[in-house]
């Protein structure tokens, strides 16, 4: 019997397997996912895609428009930008709002239509043939947004429906919809108040030129003294990441973070 049969041991039934080390500490690859936008009103599918401007109408962003500027804005806000933080703060603040006020206004209707009349049914409409929309987003913001139209999307349908069946007026529906929709695209629409120019909470401290130029760019924009600290910030915000923290913190951190950064 050689020396090796000698020192191995039969492994009891209810061992653990024998691990593979060399394929375990290979790393996995980036996770990847799928998700669909379906819309069944043409409304809602006006605020996906926006309208750019003309000599008579205003540019208005839609949701591709306003994912792309988030993906910017996130990443931004993640190198110490305060301009990004105060987008993403106000962009979180509006989304909430129109969301509840959507949902609100849609759970009123379906209240109309399920108190109708003893022995009446009615069903919110639906299209034969919705709209599959793809969606593929570098952070939460983009699908935030998508959770809004979606949201929209629900209420066309409950509002209209109540409109053919003679619960609302004409009038009233048309000014649910307008208002609603108009929360919607002024959610978007702080996305395009930023602009990109590199600077950092500690540029706006000292006042440096490049804090200079951040104002000439953005006059519309007066950052709090709570944003400028970065004691104000979003519920949803990326961790900020700066040269000396890069330094300082430890390889699994660094590798978490990256992680996170790819897959968000």
């Amino acid at each position: 019997m050689t020396d090796t049969a000698k020192n191995t041991r039969a492994l009891p039934d209810n061992a653990d397997p024998v691990v593979d080390y060399t394929t375990a500490a290979a790393k996995p690859g980036m996770l990847r996912g799928e998700a669909t936008l379906d819309i069944q009103t043409r409304q809602a599918q006006r605020l996906v895609y926006g309208r750019r401007k003309t000599e008579d109408k205003e540019h208005i962003v839609g949701l591709v428009r306003y994912g792309m500027n988030m993906k910017r804005i996130w990443a931004s806000a993640g190198r110490d930008d305060p301009y990004a933080d105060w987008i993403l703060l106000q962009t979180e603040s509006a989304l909430n709002e129109a969301r509840v006020r959507i949902n609100s206004l849609r759970q009123e209707t379906e209240k109309r239509l399920a108190t109708v009349s003893v022995g009446i049914h009615i069903d919110v409409a639906h299209s034969i043939e919705p709209v599959h929309i793809p969606l593929q987003f570098a952070n939460a913001y983009g699908y935030m947004g998508a959770y809004l139209i979606a949201d929209f999307d629900q209420l066309v349908r409950t509002v209209l429906t109540a409109r053919h069946v003679g619960l609302l007026t004409g009038d009233q529906s048309t000014h649910s919809l307008y208002q609603t929709s108009r929360m919607v695209r002024r959610a978007f629409a702080f996305s395009s108040q930023w602009k990109f120019s590199l600077v950092t909470r500690t540029d706006v401290r000292n006042n440096t030129p490049m804090a200079a130029k951040a104002k000439e760019l953005m006059p519309k924009i007066v950052l709090p003294t709570e944003v400028i600290e970065g004691t104000l910030r979003a519920n949803i915000a990326p961790n900020i990441v700066t040269a000396t923290s890069l330094l300082d913190e430890p390889d699994s951190e660094k590798l978490d973070n990256s992680t996170n950064e790819e897959t968000s």
